[in-house]
């Protein structure tokens, strides 16, 4: 492939100058572009892959005002509004997360911004950790917004800081889409020094742009968003993260965009024959004319993109309009799978299949079967001493002792840690949705399975989007019972704080909101809080509960047992009384915590020092009396 400069748009002068080395994250690098911006405001939901962000602005530079919000709704309003007053701001997601945010973002496209605006939504190809394979370029289309995509950690650094100059050029926000792959590759990254802007906040009123009510404006601001779009198009067939490389005179085409970027690069120089690279950064709006130029330099084309045929698609209506006969190949062709993530090996794959050396139909890369056969299953588990291990425990116990069974009363599950419950030894909760979901679904089967429903939620999946369905379930009096599993923190994506910690990412001191004074102040008529390390009266809270008519709410209270291992607060472990342990694996089947160990020799269970945090859930499942704290055992005695 022919040499290109990486990143044209900054001279080697200016690099030289300014910058300096450094190993970063992709999400490290994007939150130093964004301090190198001027930005004062960054705000999102933590989610993987993109949490990253905001937590290093928070630590780089804790004067900026980059704190969590209770969800991706309220973050891009509160952005915003930030935006609107001419000053920098960024927001942060992952996938699933834009839909949240989706509702402002349509208007806020119409409004614009006056201070540059960067929405950065982090897909996961995979997925690794999300609930779907969501593409988010196509909000782009569905908001008539740009989109930016970043094919490693320097360029994710380069290309946002063109985002914030691109969002005042035009005065809209710039959807900057990134993938896992991106977001969590460590790379070399040349940085430069961060900037404060000398802007002060002004925010001019001005009712056709900012008030959506008035329908004659918003024909024109639709008008004016399109001839924006058509200008930012023109740009971006220029742009300098744009370009073509390879052999001149190559007549097979390479359309690519993002990470498989590299694949591409790793692949080529094993395949014997010439090919012509156009690699984008922009894939909405297309940069047509660039496409459609390079198009007619080659005979045939294949699209490379993680996610959905977005560009492919994108890339066939423009040769269409311009009349071009131009085969072009990709996921739709089935030359590249239509889910999962873009590997080395697919990318040779398809390739090799585009010059007519690989069979028509698609076949598993050999190293990864080779790899699958190779890696041992396991299954994601709840830690030792997870406070979710002791609610679902109650739960399925207090479900036992009414004679309801594991079977006749849902358990809604939600998203978070406690999610894990779905496998075995538990197997409790039935359903895994969308945030704050598991309280709406026991709403609806409330009404038409005429029997008490189970919802459990984490308490910042609570605050996310938990709070109006549990208002409609006071509202119409609905038969429910909610358990709010409070372990004090955002555990899932690394222990963010949240409305209900009080804490803050970058130790400013804000308010915490109590959970039971606001359920009672909702208007819940039976209100109870436990500790769910204390299984017999979490299960008779739940007993109670489960008589109640209307809305209840449990509260199990307990702080995530990592932050505590963190703090070294780990108090005395429980230990077995061999002569009392029948071997019965009763403590194992009823918890499933990872530090009960079955030893097949002595026939009986013994506790693994170094994975045990003394909750004490085991010694109250053992049918025996066989698991006793040291204290218990010297009172004993």
């Amino acid at each position: 492939m022919g040499a290109v400069e990486a990143y044209p748009s900054n001279s080697s002068e200016e690099r030289a100058e300014k910058r300096e080395k450094k190993l970063l994250m992709g999400n490290e690098a994007i939150a130093y572009g964004a301090l190198e911006s001027g930005v004062v405001f960054a705000t999102g939901y933590p989610g993987t892959p993109s949490t990253e962000v905001v937590e290093t602005i928070a630590k780089l530079k804790p004067e900026v005002f980059a704190e969590w919000a209770p969800n991706e709704k309220v973050a891009l309003e509160e952005a915003a509004g930030v935006a609107y007053t001419g000053l920098r701001a960024l927001v942060t997601m992952k996938c699933v997360g834009l839909n949240v945010a989706a509702d402002p973002l349509m208007s806020l496209a119409y409004s614009g911004v006056e201070g540059g605006l960067v929405v950065l939504v982090a897909d996961d190809p995979g997925p690794h950790t999300s609930q779907t394979e969501q593409d988010d370029r196509y909000y782009g289309k569905i908001s008539l917004l740009p989109v930016l995509e970043p094919a490693d950690p320097q360029e994710a650094h380069d290309l946002i800081k063109y985002a914030y100059e691109l969002s005042e050029r035009y005065k809209v926000p710039v959807i900057f889409r990134t993938t896992t792959r991106v977001n969590h590759t460590t790379a070399d990254v040349e940085v430069g020094e961060f900037v404060e802007l000398d802007r002060k906040p002004v925010f001019k009123k001005d009712i056709e742009r900012y008030v959506r009510a008035s329908m004659e404006g918003n024909r024109k601001r639709h008008k004016w968003l399109n001839e924006t779009l058509a200008k930012i198009e023109e740009e971006f067939n220029s742009m300098s993260f744009n370009w073509i490389e390879g052999k001149e005179g190559a007549r097979i085409g390479i359309i690519v965009e993002g990470a498989p970027y590299n694949y591409v690069r790793e692949v080529l120089p094993k395949i014997n024959a010439d090919f012509k690279v156009l690699k984008l950064s922009t894939p909405h709006p297309l940069p047509r004319k660039l496409v459609t130029d390079f198009l007619k330099t080659v005979d045939y084309a294949i699209v490379i993109e993680d996610g959905a045929p977005f560009l492919e698609e994108e890339v066939k209506i423009a040769a269409y309009e311009s009349a071009l006969n131009v085969p072009i190949y990709g996921k739709r062709t089935g030359h590249l799978p239509l889910e999962g993530e873009l590997t080395p090996s697919l990318v040779r794959n398809a390739l090799l299949r585009l010059i007519g050396e690989e069979s028509e139909t698609y076949e598993k890369p050999e190293e990864v079967a080779y790899a699958e056969s190779l890696a041992p299953k396991r299954p994601p588990v709840m830690c030792p001493g997870c406070p979710h291990r002791g609610s679902y425990r109650a739960v399925l116990d207090a479900l036992r002792d009414l004679k309801l069974g594991r079977y006749k009363v849902p358990i809604h599950g939600d998203i978070g840690c406690y999610a894990l419950s779905l496998l075995p030894p538990l197997e409790a909760i039935w359903t895994e949705y969308v945030m704050g979901a598991s309280i709406s679904l026991a709403n609806g089967q409330s009404v038409v399975m005429d029997k008490k429903i189970i919802a459990t939620i984490g308490d910042s999946t609570f605050f996310h989007n938990g709070i109006q369905p549990l208002i409609d379930a006071i509202y119409k009096n609905l038969n429910v019972l909610v358990m709010i599993l409070d372990n004090r923190t955002t555990a899932m994506t690394g222990h963010q704080p949240h409305p209900g910690t009080g804490g803050s990412e970058t130790g400013r001191k804000f308010n915490e909101i109590d959970i039971e004074a606001l359920v009672k102040a909702l208007g819940v008529k039976y209100v109870k809080t436990v500790d769910p390390y204390d299984l017999k009266a979490t299960r008779e809270a739940i007993k109670e509960a489960m008589q109640i008519e209307g809305p209840a709410v449990i509260i199990a209270k307990r702080e995530c047992v990592i932050p505590v291992i963190r703090r070294g607060e780990i108090g005395e472990k429980p230990v077995v009384i061999e002569d009392k342990c029948t071997g019965c694996k009763a403590c194992i089947l009823l918890t499933g915590c990872p530090a009960l160990v079955y030893d097949p020799e002595t026939k009986k269970v013994r506790i693994d020092e170094l994975l045990c945090t003394g909750c004490g859930v085991c010694n109250q499942t053992c049918p025996f009396d066989a698991i006793k704290f040291p204290s218990e055992l010297e009172k004993g005695a």
